[in-house]
């Protein structure tokens, strides 16, 4: 067979290829008469592919899914002595002992099985949010791990949530499961305040969404010590793309006693996790004793009053 093949949901395979060892050679000539079925419920490919068959995509996949870390696997495709297949890198975590069978694995390949994933052009799997590219199989995975349509992480901080999805999903999660404020418009006016001021280690505030220009914002304020010096500091984050934060500027300001702080920049995508974005320091970081002084100077009590507003870049 020349060229590759778009296989679409519902497609089907149905071929014969003659009796042969799967890690032949000889199978790459014959790779255009490989017969699939759907129903086979057994994750071995065949040294003999006379009967192996497949008729949906679903099927496909399952065949090219590796029994270990579930990932769809890639050349190599390592095969064991009774033809049950697992991706290379799962090799040494089942410790070259085949996982379905307990054969030692050694380094036999698949050379069909690549085959069949070579001549594969398949729909990203995040098709369902949105996604419409279409990849050849190689390149798949590397597209999803980039997609855009790809679920996001959630943004909190205080805890190490592994909830994802889309926007909408995750801003109804922060207030629902997080009790996490929204407020509607361009522009803040908050006030933090906290009794001991002398204690930072895993001290981070609530953080607070915005929506403002129909798209959600994340402002975060918390303590942590920057090397032996404690500090506090805000920053926002987009809910979206890189692509799309860059169309918006932001502008922090903290202030008291006659004296003021101010940074603006461009708020990040929550692509970038909190710990990124907070350890690159792109924010407003404000030292404790400067903390203290726009606190009113008491040193035992920290009150903090940081204002700030959001706007879309000219030409956005």
């Amino acid at each position: 067979m020349k060229g590759a093949f778009t296989m679409a949901p519902g497609s089907s395979i149905v071929t014969v290829v003659p009796e042969s060892d799967c890690g032949d050679d000889g199978l790459s000539e014959a790779l255009g008469s490989i017969r699939l079925d759907v129903e086979s419920s057994s994750k071995p490919w065949s040294t003999s592919l006379a009967n192996v068959a497949l008729s949906s995509l679903a099927g496909l996949n399952d065949l090219l899914e590796c029994p270990v870390c579930t990932n769809s696997m890639r050349p190599p495709i390592l095969q064991c002595p009774n033809g049950h297949t697992i991706c290379s890198s799962c090799k040494h975590r089942v410790d070259n002992h085949c996982p379905t069978c307990r054969q030692e694995l050694g380094n036999i390949r698949c050379l069909a099985l690549e085959k069949v994933a070579d001549q594969l052009q398949l729909p990203c799997k995040y098709q369902s949010m949105g996604c419409a590219e279409i990849h050849p199989y190689k390149n798949k995975l590397k597209h999803e791990e980039l997609c855009r349509f790809r679920p996001y992480n959630c943004p909190y901080a205080g805890s190490e949530c592994l909830i994802t999805g889309d926007v909408p999903f995750l801003v109804s999660h922060l207030i629902n499961d997080h009790k996490v404020d929204l407020h509607e418009g361009c522009t803040f006016n908050h006030r933090y305040v906290k009794p001991n001021p002398y204690e930072v280690e895993n001290a981070t505030w609530m953080l607070t969404v915005f929506k403002c220009f129909g798209q959600h914002f994340c402002l975060h304020f918390e303590a942590f010590l920057l090397g032996m010096a404690p500090v506090y500091m805000a920053f926002l984050r987009f809910m979206g793309e890189e692509s799309e934060a860059q169309g918006f500027g932001y502008s922090l300001e903290v202030g008291g006693g006659g004296r003021k702080l101010t940074w603006q920049g461009t708020p990040r995508s929550i692509r970038d996790s909190h710990r990124k974005v907070r350890d690159s320091f792109d924010g407003l970081i404000i030292h404790r004793n400067m903390a203290l002084f726009f606190s009113g100077g008491s040193r035992q009590e920290l009150k903090l009053r940081v204002t700030g507003r959001i706007w879309r870049e000219q030409g956005q």
